[in-house]
């Protein structure tokens, strides 16, 4: 390159240079007058909020940590607290399937903690958890909610929820119907089978979500008395035996004779319907669905024994509320709601889910 060349190029680079240090329209203050880097600090209190213990202490709270289900989730809130240097409680009932007086004991037990900064719950039984989500917030403790949503709880509106709303099952209910009518199928029995008797109206809304999809789709369709559509009396599920649910939903679909169609939802009943399917080997003839993406879930969508189950991103459910506790004593933010929405997984995407611990 001749001199003359060497120096218009490097009088271009300096050129392009200069424009990468003074961008046009960049902003480094507020209308307001304060400066961006200034505002984006933690306010000096932080750390000290209520226990003035130098840096904030936050719990998390579920109604069964023994299935595998809030892995997810705690993972979230771990990811969140580590970021923003808090100290994360986790804590839940150890029960494989909804233990909803376990985690009601757990709660009483952490909102007498005095070092306790925030406290994040699922509360999936209407009206159990006003008396504790009292105590904290007249102790002005922030608290949010994830996963299951109670709309009676004490100062609903003024508390964030991070979670999937539970019509969100109608996407499973849907691809259950397409499932049975792209099956060939000219009769027999859809069934919702359910733990009822455990009192988790989040899911007993999913099947009824699930079940009115169901219908409608059949209805459209001109095929709907060709079925026996049954989600037990009330539209809750057939109620199964949450103490031998593999056996109980093997002993239902026998008893029918003639199910083509099943749908689960929860992450407790959901893989034992898979289980059941597998052991009558009957993958192939019967068109099953499910609400949460557990590793069991994933590995019986691969081999046939699910044809799909219903992902609601519990990774978020545990990221987001604390983020929420920390922009609520951080910033005065409040009651930001988070959907984490429905992901529909089948053996074509199921390998694209489930990565870095986030089913």
């Amino acid at each position: 390159m001749k001199m003359r060349d060497l120096a218009l190029a490097s009088a271009g680079l300096m050129l392009i240079g200069g424009h990468a240090f003074a961008q046009s329209g960049a902003l480094d203050k507020a209308v307001g007058g304060y400066s961006f880097e200034e505002a984006a600090k933690e306010a000096p209190g932080t750390k000290d909020f209520n226990s003035a213990d130098g840096h904030l202490t936050f719990a998390i709270v579920t109604h069964t940590a023994g299935n595998g289900f809030f892995d997810p989730t705690y993972v979230g809130a771990k990811v969140a607290a580590d970021m923003l240097g808090i100290n994360l409680l986790m804590l839940g009932s150890e029960a494989p399937v909804d233990d909803i007086p376990r985690e009601i004991e757990i709660l009483n037990q952490i909102i007498q903690d005095p070092t306790l900064d925030g406290l994040i719950l699922t509360t999936p039984q209407a009206g159990a958890y006003n008396d504790i989500v009292k105590k904290l917030l007249d102790e002005g403790i922030p608290v949010a909610t994830m996963n299951s949503y109670d709309p009676t709880l004490y100062e609903r509106n003024q508390i964030s929820h991070t979670g999937q709303e539970s019509s969100a099952a109608a996407i499973g209910g849907e691809a259950l119907a397409k499932c049975v009518l792209d099956s060939g199928a000219e009769s027999g029995s859809i069934i919702f089978p359910s733990t009822t008797t455990l009192g988790n109206v989040e899911v007993n809304r999913r099947i009824t979500a699930a079940f009115e999809a169901v219908v409608k789709a059949l209805n459209e369709a001109g095929k709907l008395g060709d079925f026996v559509v049954d989600a037990g009396p009330e539209n809750i599920g057939v109620d199964v035996d949450p103490n031998d649910v593999v056996s109980s939903i093997t002993s239902l679909i026998e008893s029918r004779g003639d199910v083509v169609g099943a749908f689960a939802a929860n992450g407790f009943v959901t893989p034992a319907l898979g289980n059941a399917v597998a052991q009558l080997d009957l993958g192939d003839q019967i068109c099953s669905y499910g609400f949460d993406l557990g590793l069991a879930q994933q590995d019986q969508i691969r081999s046939g024994a699910l044809d799909g189950s219903l992902g609601q991103q519990p990774f978020l459910q545990g990221f987001w509320p604390v983020m929420q506790l920390y922009l609520q004593i951080d910033r005065g933010v409040t009651a930001a709601n988070l959907d984490t929405r429905a992901q529909l997984v089948t053996k074509e995407n199921v390998d694209s889910v489930g990565n870095r611990f986030e089913n």
